[in-house]
């Protein structure tokens, strides 16, 4: 919880309601326009009465403070408000209606006080059955696998909507470490159930099959079966997601599978400092784009998005994510590059990879992005430099 108020709870904000704090706002303002409608009614002649100050005290805050706080503040304007008529000895039936306009303004102030407050609190707990109904979908895997670095970050592009379609999954199988990134057609919570349906084929699948390929192929066959069984209940039917799969092999360290459904590519970022596109290769007979999950049954000829082992040496980093990331765009319509953002960068990490990239796109978009986004890295170690022998003794340099 920060000193202002906000409460940070994983990828989104809550706003809380402001503590009163003696020193701060938000009592100050409040206090100084009911000290500043003293001071005017003060200085002016006796017959002149300004009321304004004081009703703009009771509705700042009761938009910024407490209960109570609003409260103390119709109180004390109140008193003030009764003072100065008497003081300026106005005829009693104006003087009745000013002070029965400034007790209705208070009234007022309570009542919309209290509904800010059941608003604010209605909007937490959304917020974090919300988060929680995420973070039991998705859950924080493991930092470290032998010699590979894990990191994954959710980003809604809303601050009070965590639920989404976007997903990730690790699995460490006999098979080596999989990985999964997907974006489910749809948002809120109707996506939840296809994201649920997704990542439990995968770590079913991911367990059990031998080919990459195959993985996907099981997935897309209980997307397919979920999608059947909602038609026959009258459900939402014409379920699909975007994916890509990815396998770091326990056989052959060093190398790197994926396939890909019709998901944006994935990003490599070599020791040496360069940024590659990891896409299906195109090239005639070769394994070709497919079709996203949940229409594969649409594809007019061979190809299963998957590509040859490609090389993953030490030092490098996979980088697997959702569309929210390249299509998060600038004041000028320019969507984000992160080939062109991260060439020539070194990370120290798979978090250090994703910190930057968040914090890049914030100032890329202004802080505005349109889509969620979900953000998965894994970085092979680096190989531990060759520490030279210490001389033998009675050696001389």
């Amino acid at each position: 919880m920060h000193g202002d108020g906000r409460q940070e709870t994983g990828g989104g904000r809550t706003r809380a309601r402001a503590i009163p704090v003696i020193g701060r706002p938000p009592w100050l303002l409040p206090l100084l326009l009911v000290l500043l409608g003293l001071a005017v009614n003060l200085l002016t002649p006796a017959d002149v009465f300004l009321s304004a100050p004081f009703i703009a005290a009771c509705l700042i805050a009761a938009a910024l403070w407490t209960f109570g706080g609003t409260a103390v503040t119709v109180a004390a304007s109140t008193v003030a408000v009764l003072a100065l008529l008497v003081r300026a000895g106005l005829h009693p039936a104006e003087s009745t209606v000013r002070l029965v306009t400034n007790v209705t303004v208070g009234v007022l102030a309570l009542i919309l006080s209290r509904l800010l407050h059941h608003s604010d609190v209605s909007v937490a707990s959304a917020h974090h059955v919300s988060e929680a109904v995420q973070l039991a979908v998705l859950p924080v895997p493991p930092g470290r696998v032998g010699d590979l670095r894990i990191a994954v970050r959710y980003e809604a592009a809303q601050a009070h909507a965590r639920i989404g379609g976007d997903l990730y999954g690790v699995q460490r199988t006999p098979y080596g470490l999989r990985l999964l990134v997907g974006d489910v057609r749809g948002k809120g919570t109707e996506a939840v159930g296809t994201v649920t349906v997704i990542l439990g084929a995968f770590r079913e699948a991911a367990e059990t099959e031998e080919d990459l390929g195959a993985v996907a192929d099981r997935v897309e066959h209980a997307l397919l079966r979920e999608a059947g069984q909602r038609e026959a209940g009258a459900g939402r039917s014409e379920e699909f997601a975007t994916a890509v799969f990815a396998e770091l092999p326990a056989g052959a360290p060093g190398t790197l599978r994926l396939v890909n459904r019709g998901h944006p590519p994935p990003v490599l970022l070599t020791g040496r400092g360069d940024v590659l596109l990891l896409e299906p290769d195109t090239e005639p007979g070769a394994a070709a784009y497919a079709l996203p999950l949940g229409l594969g049954g649409l594809a007019g000829g061979p190809g299963n998005g998957g590509t040859e082992p490609l090389p993953f040496p030490p030092g490098s980093l996979l980088l697997l994510h959702t569309d929210g990331l390249t299509e998060a765009r600038n004041a000028a319509d320019v969507f984000y590059d992160p080939v062109e953002r991260l060439r020539g960068r070194h990370f120290t990490g798979s978090a250090a990879l994703l910190d930057h990239l968040l914090a890049d796109v914030d100032a890329h978009t202004g802080g505005h992005r349109g889509d969620d986004m979900a953000l998965l890295a894994v970085m092979r170690d680096p190989e531990a430099p060759e520490v030279p022998e210490p001389p033998a003794p009675g050696d001389r340099p």
